[in-house]
This record gives structure tokens, sequence and C-alpha cells, in this order.
């Protein structure tokens, strides 16, 4: 086990792990090791970007004369990662001369520009590339080894895992990613999925789009299959504010905010991240628009007594004409808060909607994104 560990919280500690590129160094590491000298290594070590020190155990040996095969299992720690627990194997084999880096079953190719290689190569990425040829250097140089080694780096399952990624969105088919820029999971899996949703905006970018719908999740995005629009879409998660300053940054210039009224509601009061961690204020704010619209005592009591928004909306939807006017006032307050946030040659626009009612309202910026997205 990796005993590295960081803070998350008072008296909490939650456990590190160590990247794809790490395993795929350790193991190539092995590989060489085994296949220069012809003794199998038990465990191996890599110095990582960080500077820390993983020693990995390896399994699945395989050494002959010119060709040898590590794995090693990834660990990643508390992180919640879909590779966790993954084989990632290395074979190397003695070639006439230079390094070659190249994927095998299980491991992505790039098929978008934007991403950290080029269209058509193998998503092993730069970082890892670099921290496996500084481990075949070294080898070599310790077995004075004058030849060349290929190495391949391969993901038993990789396809399998691959569809529980990102990878499809940003462009990688056909498995996994070997990546790490540290060479050591932390634990703060929110911040690896906005690291993805900026990469995601990148490749769009980077393909031409000035447009772009952003919703946080699968509710919006089976929402949005139904809209048939003509540009593309990312999911931000929570990350409502922090997808639209890099949406901005990278140049897109019209934006809609797409969402369930249940987390779009938070943005009326400024909140830009809308995980629950910051707050919830959903029925404060339902009430104080309801209290300006006109709503009786009973029916802002009876909203504050709910679990739920949508059971709220369902308390409102006694009254149609409050309930209308509730929505507006609310989409206009979101809309207001937008403005604030972004540059004026920026047009972004919202829609709403429940999955009970549909589209519950959009602003007059999101009806002309509407209309001109083509849904």
């Amino acid at each position: 086990m990796f005993d590295l560990y960081v803070e998350n919280g008072p008296n909490k500690k939650l456990r590190c792990g160590y990247t794809t590129g790490t395993c795929a160094a350790v193991a190539s590491k092995a590989a060489v090791e085994a296949l220069l000298s012809g003794k199998i290594p038990e465990s191996c070590f890599v110095i990582t970007p960080k500077g820390i020190k993983v020693e990995v155990e390896t399994i699945k040996k395989y050494v002959c004369s010119d060709k040898a095969s590590f794995s090693v299992i990834k660990d990643a720690g508390d992180d919640i990662d879909a590779t966790d627990g993954i084989e990632i194997v290395s074979t190397a084999e003695k070639i006439e001369n230079g390094i070659i880096i190249e994927g095998g079953q299980g491991v992505g190719r790039v098929t978008k520009a934007g991403l950290d290689q080029m269209v058509g190569s193998y998503a092993i990425n730069s970082v890892p590339r670099k921290m496996i040829t500084n481990c075949v250097k070294d080898v070599c140089e310790k077995y004075d080894y004058k030849g060349g080694i290929k190495i391949t780096i391969s993901v038993p399952e990789g396809e399998k895992i691959a569809k529980k990624t990102f990878n499809p969105n940003i462009g990688i088919a056909g498995g996994i990613s070997i990546i790490g820029t540290t060479g050591i999971v932390e634990p703060r899996s929110l911040k690896a999925i906005f690291d993805t949703v900026k990469l995601e905006l990148n490749v769009l970018k980077t393909a031409g789009n000035e447009s772009v719908v952003i919703t946080p999740g699968n509710y919006g995005e089976n929402f949005l299959n139904s809209m048939n629009f003509n540009v593309p879409f990312v999911k931000c998660s929570n990350f409502i504010g922090d997808t639209l300053d890099e949406a901005v940054g990278l140049g897109f210039k019209n934006i809609l905010l797409c969402g369930h009224f249940g987390k779009f509601i938070k943005l009326a009061g400024g909140m830009f991240n809308t995980h629950s961690f910051y707050g919830d204020c959903r029925m404060e704010i339902l009430c104080s628009h309801g209290a300006l619209c006109g709503a009786s005592n009973n029916i802002l009591k009876s909203i504050m007594d709910c679990a739920t928004v949508d059971a709220a909306l369902d308390v409102l939807k006694y009254n149609n004409t409050v309930f209308d006017n509730v929505m507006k006032s609310i989409i206009d307050k979101i809309q207001f808060n937008i403005d604030k946030k972004l540059p004026e040659n920026v047009i972004c626009g919202v829609l709403i909607y429940t999955n009970k009612y549909g589209i519950i309202g959009t602003s007059p910026k999101g009806s002309s994104l509407i209309e001109k997205f083509g849904g």
C-alpha cells in the first residue's frame, strides 16, 4: 500500500494513490531491468515529477532473450477513479537504436485536436512519456546498453473501463489515457472533474466552435438530446461559474446554460458552485421570489416545508399565474447575475426545465440562443 496522505478537514486524512503514468513508468523500468539483466525484479520504484518515491510490486512477469513484459496494479488511494485496480502492462523490446513508446490493447488513440498528443497518436501523455523515457535511460546506463528500446504500454481492461470515463467525450477512442502531471493521485476528485471540463472545452474551441451549451450532468444531457441543437454541449458538474469563466477565457461567444431547476435556482442566489457543500438556499430563494410575486403565506409556508424543489413547484402550480411569475422572476435574477459576471461581448442565456414540467422558462438571451442553435 502507498502510504501518503493529505488533509481533508479537521482530524481527517485521505490516502493518495499513483497515476496511470506512474504505473506505466514502474512497469517499464521493471521490464527493461529484466530484459538487460536477466533478473526478475519483484518490485520497482520511480521518483515522480512531484519528487515522491513510489515503489510498486510487479506481477505477471515474462522474460525472454529479446522481450520482457511486466505489469502493475493501479492504486488510486481514496480518490474516486474508474481506473483504480486495473492492470497496466509494459512490454520492452530491444531495437537498433532510440527509445520508442507506443500503445497497445486498451490504450486509447487521440481523435480530436487540442489534447496533449497529436491526432492519431496513442493517448500516452507527455509527462508519462518523459517518466518512461527517463526510466529506460537510467536502466540502459546502469547496464551499459548502447542499443535501443521499444516500450509498448497496454491495459487489458482499458477499452471497457474507458466507457466509464470522459474519454469518449473529449476525443480519445478505444481505451484509457496514460496520464498524470505529478505522478501522484491526490484524492480530490472534484478537481479532476473540472480539469476534464477544461480539457473538453479546449478540444471544442480548437475544433473551431464559437458556441457551446453548458449543462451540469446526465439529466441535462438527456434533455439536450431531445432538443436537436446544432452546437456541442459540455457537462460541468457543479462548476457552473468556473466553466463559464473557462469558456469565456477560451473565446466562446455564445453560451447557453441549460439545467434542471433544482440546481439552477441556486444561481439566482449568486451561487455559481452549486455543490451542497457550499450551501443550500433553494427553498429560501423560491420563497423570496414567491413573496415578491404575491404568493400567499400558506403557499410560502408549504414551500418551506418541502423536501425537494420538485415538490415545491407542485405547490406553486396550484396557482398558474403565480407559478409563471415566480419562474420569470427567478430566471431574470439568474440572468442578472450572469450578466454581472461575464463581459458584454459574450452572449449567455438560460434555459431551465424539470423532468415533470419540461421547459419552465428561458431568459430573453436564452430564447435567442435556442433559435440560433436550431432547437
